[in-house]
This record gives structure tokens, sequence and C-alpha cells, in this order.
């Protein structure tokens, strides 16, 4: 889910920086970090003891007369452990019953990248060090490799119905009912939501829509047409450790170098990603690989543009855009990278401007934590905001969540708690008509040692 650059600190679409470069230093470190997940020792009995009874044993004697080779027989109690069980098409069987307390799979582990002149290092690094072991337990790799292994699930089997004619509400049931399944949290009991599942509204962005498009409740269909470029974009958590990854699909063949070269300009955006790695260092390196591509519509070679006003971003827990953003065109930045991180690293790539705006339409709302609710005196936006605090507190949601959990009739007080600064409303965001966008995205966890794309797979 891409992070929008705000409106002071928007590029103009013939400059690399406008105005005033993002001053913001490294905000606070959230507690979130990664540590390695020990795994179980395999090949031993349940009891730990040894099997002695398939040994041929030496004949027997008794009272003196031979047994002529004769053993005696011992029944033996066998334990047959029951078969893990096999995930199905489309994906509905939990994680909990295929991997059977077996440890999940890790991400894609990479070392980090020596240039002395890319480090920056502070004189509280100790103490930052410190506060990050604090939180390395294996808990925080479990669930995020849990909820990576669901997106990745729920994603290959999408892939293979993200086929012309299908709709944008079946793909977005497919890719929500997949991860509540697989997660086993179905987000209907208060406080579900909390606990595993989406982690923000379903993305389903087509040709010059960058990003925040989701199907709503009421409104028309939208039908997937053989040349439209489509932009998946989903979100898994599990205990509020989020992984957001997006990938593009094209069935026709004229848009390949779009996608490989915004996908390229991602992989290079992991490669450099690091502790103490510098987002100024980090925004040059993805926009030169993004911008070596071009694709040729319609007879007319079109050179492929980073968006400039969108970003990649820090995550943190029950969070999805932290204070953290890594830029993809040349931006003059002091921000940097720390250990114990979690980044979505995302670029998009366009034909058109290579800058997005507004568009109409909801795509979906999240809690200002900055915000108080006193002097709210509406009973609708009261309730409302209640029903919002207990099953998403600072996830953003959609619509569909909310009549999901029953809610009716609640326009009027998210309009209230939208006025009022409580909620945020999140809109469509595009490029202009005729271009197309493409966007592949992953979440890496800088570990001490190495960084772990955790949400990497053989798709992409």
């Amino acid at each position: 889910m891409g992070s929008q650059t705000p409106e002071d600190q928007r590029r103009s679409p013939d400059e690399s920086s406008a105005g005033a470069a993002i001053t913001t230093t490294n905000p606070p470190k959230p507690a979130a970090a990664s540590g390695l997940l020990q795994g179980v020792l395999e090949g031993q009995d349940e009891d730990g003891k040894d099997d002695d009874d398939n040994k041929d044993r030496t004949d027997l004697k008794l009272n003196g007369v031979a047994t002529n080779g004769q053993k005696k027989k011992r029944k033996r109690n066998k334990k047959k452990k029951a078969p893990a069980a096999q995930q199905t098409s489309p994906p509905r069987v939990t994680l909990e019953d295929i991997f059977r307390k077996q440890p999940y799979p890790e991400g894609q582990i990479m070392d980090y990248i020596d240039r002395n002149e890319n480090l920056q290092r502070t004189a509280d690094e100790e103490l930052r060090h410190l506060a990050v072991v604090d939180n390395m337990d294996d808990q925080f790799l479990n669930d995020y490799r849990k909820a990576a292994e669901v997106h990745r699930q729920v994603r290959q089997y999408v892939q293979t119905i993200a086929k012309p004619g299908i709709t944008m509400s079946q793909l977005a049931d497919e890719i929500e009912d997949g991860v509540r399944a697989l997660v086993d949290h179905q987000a209907i009991e208060t406080g579900d939501a909390l606990k595993a599942g989406m982690g923000f509204p379903t993305g389903l962005c087509l040709n010059n829509v960058a990003a925040h498009w989701t199907p709503n409740p009421g409104v028309k269909d939208v039908v997937l047409q053989y040349d439209d470029v489509l932009s998946v974009d989903f979100g898994v958590h599990v205990n509020g450790r989020i992984v957001d990854s997006a990938f593009t699909i094209a069935h026709n063949p004229i848009y390949d170098n779009l996608l490989e070269g915004v996908k390229a300009a991602t992989n290079t955006g992991l490669k450099e990603a690091g502790i103490d790695a510098r987002m100024d260092h980090i925004s040059a390196c993805i926009q030169e690989v993004m911008e070596s591509y071009e694709v040729t519509l319609n007879g007319k070679t079109i050179p492929i543009k980073a968006i400039n006003n969108i970003t990649g971003h820090n995550i943190l827990r029950y969070k999805i855009h932290g204070e953290k953003q890594v830029p993809f065109v040349r931006t003059r930045t002091n921000q940097r990278m720390e250990e114990g991180d979690v980044f979505a690293i995302e670029t998009f790539g366009s034909t058109g401007r290579g800058s997005i705006r507004d568009d109409v339409g909801v795509y979906g709302y999240g809690r200002n934590e900055s915000s108080s609710a006193r002097g709210l005196h509406h009973a609708s936006a009261k309730n409302l905001l209640k029903l919002i605090g207990e099953n998403f507190g600072t996830l953003v949601f959609s619509r569909r969540y909310l009549e999901r959990l029953g809610a009716k009739n609640y326009h009027l007080g998210m309009k209230t708690l939208v006025a009022a600064g409580i909620v945020d409303q999140y809109g469509p965001l595009v490029d202009v008509p005729g271009s197309y966008v493409a966007q592949f995205e992953h979440t890496v966890l800088l570990r001490p040692n190495s960084k772990e794309v955790i949400s990497r797979g053989d798709d992409y």
C-alpha cells in the first residue's frame, strides 16, 4: 500500500525535488524487531526411545528343548500420525492444519551491502540496538512468516483466476475469503479482525489508477479486459505484524517492458535496503533502473517514468504507514534505515506524467491516533467510532469490512468522524487518463545480520 507524499513535499513532474527537501529525521524507534527462529529436531520418536522390536532375536530354549527358530511375537500398538492437510484450490485450509506446529517458511535471506559511504552511525546506536534486542523473539518472526505464507498461497491462486471476464468484486472476495480462511479468523465477531486477517483494503487498480482503489458495496462492478493492466495490492497481518506485497498482471504482451522495468526497480530497492542505508541513495538507484526501460504503445516509444509523489514506507505494528519514506525518484532527505525496521519496498512506473492526483471515490478509512474524540456529540458517530476501535484499531479498513460486521446506515456517522479529523479518508490515486501504471512490492525485515525479504515467492 503506497504512502502518498505530503502536499508540501511533492515533486513536480519536471524536477527531481520541488520546494523544500524531506528534512524529517528518523522518528522514534517502534517496538518492533526480528530474530532467528529455532527449528525443531526431526527424526525422533515421540517417546524418544529406540525401536528394538524389529531386531533379530536368537532362538530360545525352553526346558532344554529348542524352539526350532520360532520367535515369540509381541503385539505393538503403533501410533499413527494423521497426514498433514493439503491446501485446496481456492485456498481455504488454515495454515495451522497444514504446518502442524512446524516453522513457517522463511523469506529470501540477503546479505547487507558493505559500503562505507552508505553508512552513518550515531552516538546512541548502542541504546537503539539494545532496545531492538529486547524485542527479538521467535513470536515476531513466526507471526511475520505466517502472514507471508498466507499472502503467497492466496496470491498464487488469484493469479490463476485473474483473467479477462472476471469482476473486481469477485477478485476481492477471493483474496479476502482466502486470507481469512488461512488465518482462521473470519472478522465477524467483535475483535476478531484484530487477531489476524486483512492488513488493509484489497487494492485492485486498473490502467491509470496507481493505488487505493477497491470495489465498494452498491457500486457498479468493473470487469477485467484483455488490454487492461491490473495491479493487485493486499496486506495480511498476524497479531498486527503486516506483510504488504503487490504485483501487476497484464495479459497483452505489449506491456511486458512496463512490468519488467517496475519489477527490476523494486528488486533494486530491496538490494540497496539495509541498516544505515540512506533514502537519498536508495531513491536514486531505483529511479536510474526504472527509467532505463521504455515501452512501445500504438507505434510510439514511451519512456517509463517513476511516479514522483508516492513512496514506499516503513511498517509499524497495526499501522501500515510509519514515518519513514522510501521515494523512487532522486530525493534529498536525511532519513535512513535502522536495525529492526520493517519496510515495504514498492515502486510505481507509469507511461503518463509520472505524477498522481486524488480521484473521486472512497478506498478506505483509518483512525487518526493524534485526534481526540472529545466533543463528539452525534450518537451515530460515537457508536461507529466504538465499532472501529473494537475491530480495526489503527488498521485501514473499507466499507466492505464495515458491512461484514453488520454495520448499517453508517454514512452520516462516518461523514461526521471524517469532518472532525478523527478518521482519515483515503481515495483513489490516478495518473492522466490513457496512461498505464504498474506496481511491484515486497516487505523486508532488517534483521541484525541479514535482511529477510519476507514476502518473496516463486512468482515474484
